[in-house]
């Protein structure tokens, strides 16, 4: 059971760079070339922060959702 869980683990975290990198590229990248311009560089580190900055606040949310719910679930069966 531990192993699925970490290969779980491994598909959302692999799902999650993909998805980062599509959606950075389309929104930073013009024009592609040898090597990418101070405005593009930018660009890039925002967006991967924002990207990661959001993934953490959803995953802290629905962790404090399933908590609640748990929460709650106990309350009522008391």
């Amino acid at each position: 059971q531990r192993f699925i869980e970490v290969e779980t683990q491994k598909q959302r975290f692999q799902q999650l760079v993909h998805q980062m990198t599509e959606l950075c590229w389309e929104k930073c990248m013009d024009k592609p070339g040898p090597k990418l311009d101070s405005r593009a560089e930018t660009c890039f580190v925002n967006c991967v922060e924002r990207f990661i900055d959001t993934s953490q606040f959803i995953l802290n949310r629905l962790e404090q959702t399933q908590k609640s719910k748990s929460s709650f679930s106990e309350s009522l069966s008391d």
